[in-house]
């Protein structure tokens, strides 16, 4: 028997339908996205059933799914007209209706995602439901609730205008012929041994795969994946090939600048320096130099006034000023996490910036589109959040045209990658010694502090967060005198 996300799960790579069946203890401890994200669907799910009040719900109960199956036939025979959570084994598949609805003699039925539309796999998910349902109810229509990312939060929370409704009963119609095949395919393959299907899209497509560190392990690093930017499917062209160590890359392989860079730095074991590039980066730079970050985390279900679905609010960000004698000064903000922290975050950071002097950012396109939308959502702030906006220069610069590049960098140029390499041996400057070691990991745990009640608890996690933040500004502070020291500064 599967269920719905098994059966998903079988169309997307058969030996990860078999791993979780049969070898479930390699899989992927999920991390603290992987579990955000299973929190956010479940809260939105049980916002969704708003949309039909006066329904009654089968309660979850992992030890007894045949009490819930037949919960769920008794409230039909009773004349329920509204079913959160209804469950069925039916057609080989175990699956639960999100909310199943009465209409005339038939049923509807809501899945409900917390996606911002509907994707492929939302689909296929339906079609199954419909395999399964429809073996003991009469269906009328099939139907996808999903998050609408364009409604604004105005006062009360509306759920009618939070969700969008479309109707997929013709894909899951159209498909269902194919349904019946591939369940008897996939319990025949699950009976065998483990099937031997290599690497290839389908590991990070529709999702990333929580068998993929097994399916990966003889995979070196660096590998031909590693290659910056370049295309996925040139990447497996190359893989099939044979083409998988840096030392395997033909001669006669066209690769970018970057891409080549890699390959020798990797082959030579040097690291690349280009004083004239860096130089021109540190001409654009004025004192007292900004070194600035934001975090931000997002809500599927807006909390605040003026508040969009997923939209990044930024919640925290660090602040050091190096003047030109070598003075150092650190000022941040960290938002009350019951209150929407976007206004006081403009205003204390529109004190806190000095009027002269360079912004510094590592990426600046995030900072700036964090700015520009506070500026449009405070109006009265507008111009001294712009001014802010038109003196940011880019710490990545210098290395994404190759003035610095390490072979440790493997590839990528985000701080969390050049900070190490640069700086291998101090501890002050490694992330994996903080307890909050990633944006991630601030995103989620901001967005859910508010929920913590354990006042001890809530003070360690607002310095734990001060201290992730502190470090983003702290490294870019390195990086760059780094940089000034290579260029005789």
């Amino acid at each position: 028997m599967l269920s719905k996300s098994q059966y998903v799960r079988g169309l997307q790579c058969y030996k990860s339908l078999w791993l979780y069946k049969n070898r479930p203890d390699l899989i992927q401890n999920p991390g603290i996205v992987e579990e955000s994200l299973f929190k956010t669907g479940h809260t939105v799910g049980e916002l969704a059933c708003q949309l039909f009040p006066g329904g009654i719900k089968i309660e979850f109960n992992p030890k007894d799914f045949e009490g819930m199956i037949q919960q769920t036939a008794e409230l039909i025979k009773q004349g329920a007209d509204v079913i959160y959570e209804a469950t069925f084994k039916e057609n080989g598949i175990f699956a639960m209706a999100d909310i199943l609805v009465k209409n005339g003699q038939k049923w509807d039925v809501y899945e409900v995602k917390s996606a911002t539309s509907v994707k492929e796999y939302h689909r296929d998910d339906s079609t199954v439901q419909w395999h399964a349902l429809s073996n003991v109810l009469k269906l009328n229509r099939i139907f996808i609730v999903h998050i609408n990312n364009q409604y604004e939060r105005l006062g009360q929370l509306d759920v009618n205008k939070l969700f969008k409704i479309e109707d997929v009963t013709d894909s899951a119609l159209e498909r269902l012929k194919e349904v019946t095949k591939n369940i008897k395919e996939m319990e025949e393959m699950i009976s065998r041994a483990e099937p031997d299907i290599d690497i290839g899209q389908h590991c990070s497509n529709p999702h990333e795969c929580d068998f993929k560190k097994y399916c990966w392990q003889d995979i070196p690093t660096p590998s031909i994946f590693d290659l910056y930017r370049m295309n996925s499917s040139k990447k497996f062209e190359l893989y099939r090939e044979g083409v998988i160590h840096f030392d395997q890359v033909p001669s006669g392989l066209k690769l970018t600048k970057i891409q080549n860079v890699q390959v020798e730095s990797y082959k030579s074991n040097d690291i690349l320096i280009n004083i004239p590039v860096i130089n021109d980066f540190l001409k654009t730079v004025e004192y007292p130099i900004h070194f600035f970050d934001f975090e931000t985390f997002q809500n599927a279900i807006p909390r605040f006034e003026g508040q969009q679905p997923y939209a990044q609010i930024p919640f925290q960000y660090s602040l050091h000023i190096l003047y030109e004698d070598g003075r150092l000064e650190h000022k941040e903000f960290l938002g009350d996490e019951n209150l929407d922290p976007r206004k006081d975050l403009a205003e204390r950071m529109i004190q806190d910036i000095l009027p002269t002097g360079s912004l510094m950012a590592f990426n600046q396109s995030f900072e700036k589109d964090v700015i520009s939308k506070l500026a449009q959502r405070f109006p009265e702030n507008e111009q001294a959040l712009m001014q802010i906006h038109s003196r940011f220069v880019d710490l990545l610069v210098p290395f994404r045209s190759l003035g610095y590049y390490h072979p440790d960098f493997n590839g990528s140029f985000s701080i969390k990658s050049v900070l190490p390499a640069m700086f291998p041996n101090e501890p002050e400057l490694d992330y994996s010694q903080l307890a909050i070691k990633h944006g991630g990991m601030a995103m989620d745990t901001f967005a859910n502090l508010h929920l913590l009640k354990d006042k001890a608890s809530l003070e360690k996690i607002r310095k734990d967060l001060l201290a992730y933040c502190r470090l983003d500004t702290l490294a870019m502070v390195k990086i760059f005198q780094k940089l000034k020291l290579l260029c005789g500064e």
